[in-house]
């Protein structure tokens, strides 16, 4: 069980992509971060409570033993690998093309994520739940859906325990254990 704590805070964690492109702006570029995602939990040993996904961002709540940097390494590393990857394999030439840089020791030469990704230690429950509400009204209030049970790529159904069949991503909510609360 996962206790949200100052010893053992949670993550709430925004990355943007590079230039702010809108990247996830298909289903199925969407569905590639939500398996890559998942893949970066099971490599990790993360344990994912909230998400969503929106055209040129993505928000994620997440608890771990692993330091911060090591946890946008698993995220961030393995996201950027499958999409750029899927672009590379698909011929999607003009938008490799957009994610382009200039080739440093790394010898990368496409960079999906911005570089100065956002990362917060969470240690209260009350701020935890109030970063859960707004990254699942994040589609709202971008204007994609009236409604954010209706919006496919975010772990609110799980949350209110309606979830779908085909769920994209599932959530670790029942390994939170609460003190103040119950989800």
């Amino acid at each position: 069980m996962f206790s949200i704590s100052k010893d053992t805070p949670a993550y709430y964690i925004t990355s943007v992509t590079n230039k702010r492109l809108p990247v996830f702006q298909k289903a199925k570029m969407k569905d590639l971060v939500c398996s890559a995602l998942n893949e970066a939990r099971t490599s990790a040993g993360l344990l994912l409570f909230a998400y969503v996904i929106m055209p040129d961002h993505f928000h994620l709540l997440l608890g771990t033993e692993r330091k911060p940097s090591e946890c946008l390494r698993y995220v961030n590393g393995i996201s950027s690998h499958r999409v750029i990857e899927f672009l590379k394999e698909g011929g999607y030439d003009s938008s490799l093309e957009k994610l382009r840089h200039q080739q440093g020791r790394n010898r990368y030469r496409y960079s999906l994520w911005d570089h100065h990704p956002n990362l917060k230690s969470i240690t209260d429950e009350d701020v935890f739940i109030q970063k859960a509400n707004y990254i699942h009204q994040n589609p709202v209030r971008a204007g994609l859906v009236e409604d954010a049970k209706t919006y496919r790529w975010s772990s609110i159904r799980c949350w209110l325990k309606c979830m779908e069949e085909n769920e994209p991503l599932l959530m670790d909510v029942s390994e939170i254990r609460w003190h103040s609360r119950k989800a």
